[in-house]
């Protein structure tokens, strides 16, 4: 869309036009008036319906307190604009509000904090477990969701809760299709980001860019296809000495019939922990059909890599039946040797933003 409309047509100057009759105009009735407002009224039968900013801020100063009221009120279309501040709740944004955007409203995503602490052990009221994905901050089940400016953060830690084995604290759990998120902070420690497809072989299709994303146990995870574009990823730091066990970057459990599963693109990885105590992923097999997939290419890899053999089994799921690849990464965690599977360049061209997304509706959020 242009920055601004076209100008109007010019209009010709004519002179000496002989005058028109009035047309007498039939007075609308006072509800009509206020249906429409001052514009032109829509046709017969059209929807009137004109997509809403619905503002939030905790002070009270906005239209809302909080986030989840906000969406709640939200119609499919609206845009939700949350104030600077921290919102301490779990929000969800459910499959029918289509089309939303929420956004902070400085454009800042360190200004706009959405902040939870559940794990999947944590008990409910009635005494059940949360489990993974109920643990998350953030479930965005709603298609061609937009989510900008914002951090969504689980602060739940392992070292304050020793009494609980279920250790993954969910941040955002992504599980609608045509996702955008943009300049966003997703923070936890086990288990950040779950890229999820509520039918393993449907089309679920989510697009980070230019956001920053933490954790340490496979926390970008799930069988939903994900692109992290230009993203910057901390590997955080759990203690282990050199060439001991930090972590995995990512965990993905791609249904066997879907060609397209994780991409992380463009990004930088970086880490303050030891050397050789990280590994880039490993293949997560809940199912006999799960057989994850996932490129990291053009790509800044720190030195906490695993330079070796970055790739790890999962069980006795062995990450060579897995589809792990890299390309053209660069820094002190890459390098190329029989451990870690290489792109051809004529592969290289078929694995990109562009083709991961597309889909069979050619949809294209990368640019």
């Amino acid at each position: 869309m242009p920055d601004s409309a076209a100008p109007p047509p010019s209009r010709s100057r004519t002179a000496h036009r002989r005058p028109r009759p009035k047309r007498r105009t039939a007075l609308l009735p006072v509800a009509a008036v206020a249906a429409v407002g001052l514009g032109a009224l829509p046709p017969a039968g059209a929807s009137a319906a004109v997509a809403a900013t619905r503002t939030v801020a905790a002070d009270g100063s906005a239209q809302y307190r909080t986030v989840q009221s906000a969406i709640d009120a939200s119609a499919a279309g609206d845009t939700v604009s949350i104030a600077k501040g921290t919102y301490k709740e779990v929000i969800n944004v459910p499959t029918g509000k289509k089309g939303l955007t929420i956004k902070g409203a400085t454009g800042n995503a360190e200004d706009v904090v959405i902040t939870y602490d559940n794990a999947a052990g944590t008990k409910k009221p009635d005494g059940s477990t949360y489990g993974t994905a109920g643990s998350a901050t953030a479930t965005f089940s709603a298609p061609d969701l937009t989510v900008t400016g914002v951090t969504v953060q689980n602060t739940w830690l392992r070292s304050e809760h020793p009494d609980i084995t279920a250790t993954q604290a969910v941040a955002v759990n992504a599980q609608g299709d045509r996702q955008v998120f943009r300049n966003d902070r997703f923070i936890a420690h086990q288990d950040t980001v779950l890229n999820w497809a509520p039918s393993a072989t449907g089309q679920y299709r989510q697009y980070f860019r230019a956001s920053f994303i933490s954790g340490d146990v496979d926390f970008l995870f799930g069988n939903a296809t994900a692109v992290y574009d230009r993203v910057n990823i901390t590997l955080r730091d759990r203690g282990a000495a050199a060439g001991g066990n930090n972590g995995y970057l990512a965990a993905p459990n791609t249904h066997s019939a879907k060609k397209y599963g994780f991409l992380i693109t463009g990004s930088t990885i970086s880490s303050s922990a030891q050397a050789n105590t990280f590994s880039l992923g490993r293949p997560w097999h809940p199912t006999d059909d799960a057989v994850g997939q996932l490129v990291i290419r053009d790509t800044a890899l720190p030195a906490a890599v695993r330079v070796a053999a970055p790739w790890t089994d999962f069980g006795t799921f062995p990450w060579k039946s897995a589809r792990f690849h890299e390309y053209a990464n660069t820094g002190p965690g890459a390098t190329v040797n029989a451990n870690r599977p290489q792109l051809t360049v004529a592969q290289a061209a078929d694995y990109t933003a562009a083709r991961y997304l597309a889909g069979t509706d050619g949809w294209n959020p990368v640019g």
